[in-house]
């Protein structure tokens, strides 16, 4: 992270006024210093009076008669109009404070993705580093205006927690900037599809970094997001390069939720390939919330299918005993049953609980 003192540094004076000074002690005025120099008069008194700056061919100039190095002369120009271009950059951080209100700082301190600060220009200079942009202009085309389409294809110009879900996404393409993987190839998905969910069914203590290393096998990230106030999101895929991403925030840690939110991520690589970002419990419509759709049957298809669901709930005296019976039978893990018996309202919400396994990631 920049420090304050990088953006606000103290005043620098006109390299003139070094020139002044130095023409001062050898007792020599700005007309002879003009003709030693080759240089028009006015020329010269421009730059002593600060209307001017110095060129690098100018610097050689004055090193031949001043015996100072031209580099003094070219670096001294440059660290002043750094420090006016700092100067002008400020309105761009007074600005940039109401825009820094709609995320969660706080909270993204917190979990170590900006530095903690209560200073109101710190943190849009934070933040800026943080989304990669120079301004707030750079931010609203990337995540509202869509000017960038082959890296973000959808706008949450509309969306009311749109701070909290870009700082979201954004700490997502940072963690997938962390680790390679192999080059996505869609059969090697298809061929771990069978592993990742023997993986649901057991849920072993390491269970994300090995669902992380099969597919990275397949050329697919996948990351770990903890959920920001204001963005409740459970998972988000997108393609990032040549990689596909998911993003997942475990959100309510229950791993019916958990496994139905990831394979959902695999059905949007597996049917919509590049072009499509999906966002998790975000409103959808059009040929999106299709989408939605297609993905949801994916994940619901792969963790019980139709059949399986007739088969259980052709049942009218359903148990405990008899729904880990049945997900013994259909290889599934028996939150999964539950979770999609409460969904389908066909038991009260509260009845199977203690079949939930809670999600720690362990990182």
């Amino acid at each position: 992270m920049a420090t304050i003192t990088e953006y606000y540094p103290q005043s620098v004076s006109h390299p003139g006024t070094t020139l002044a000074e130095i023409l001062s002690e050898k007792l020599m005025g700005a007309k002879e210093f003009a003709v030693r120099t080759g240089k028009p008069e006015k020329t010269i008194s421009d730059v002593l009076n600060g209307k001017s700056g110095i060129t690098p061919e100018m610097g050689i100039l004055f090193e031949q008669v001043l015996k100072i190095p031209a580099h003094f002369w070219i670096n001294r120009q440059r660290t002043y109009d750094e420090y006016l271009a700092r100067v002008a950059y400020q309105k761009t951080i007074d600005e940039g404070v109401e825009w820094s209100k709609i995320f969660p700082y706080a909270k993204m301190a917190t979990l170590g993705w900006v530095e903690p600060t209560s200073k109101k220009e710190v943190k849009v200079i934070n933040l800026f580093e943080y989304f990669e942009v120079s301004n707030t202009k750079g931010y609203y085309d990337y995540y509202y205006n869509q000017k960038l389409l082959v890296n973000f294809r959808i706008s949450l110009k509309e969306n009311e927690n749109a701070g909290a879900i870009s700082a979201w996404l954004r700490q997502g393409e940072i963690q997938a900037k962390a680790y390679r993987v192999s080059e996505f190839n869609k059969k090697n998905l298809l061929e771990i599809l069978p592993k990742l969910k023997n993986i649901m069914v057991t849920q072993p203590n390491d269970f994300f970094s090995k669902i992380q290393a099969l597919c990275s096998y397949a050329g697919v990230k996948v990351v770990h997001t903890p959920c920001l106030p204001k963005a409740p999101i459970h998972g988000s895929t997108r393609w990032l390069v040549d990689a596909p991403l998911i993003q997942l925030s475990g959100r309510y840690k229950r791993n019916d939720i958990f496994w139905f939110t990831f394979f959902h991520e695999i059905g949007h690589i597996l049917l919509h390939g590049k072009k499509y970002i999906s966002i998790e419990n975000i409103e959808y419509d059009g040929e999106n919330q299709i989408y939605e759709n297609e993905a949801n049957e994916f994940s619901a298809d792969l963790l019980l299918t139709k059949d399986q669901e007739i088969e259980i709930t052709s049942n009218r005296n359903l148990r405990e005993n008899d729904v880990i019976r049945y997900a013994e039978k259909f290889k599934t893990h028996p939150a999964i049953i539950i979770g999609r018996l409460q969904h389908l309202e066909l038991i009260p919400f509260g009845l199977g609980n203690n079949l939930f396994n809670p999600i720690d990631f362990g990182l």
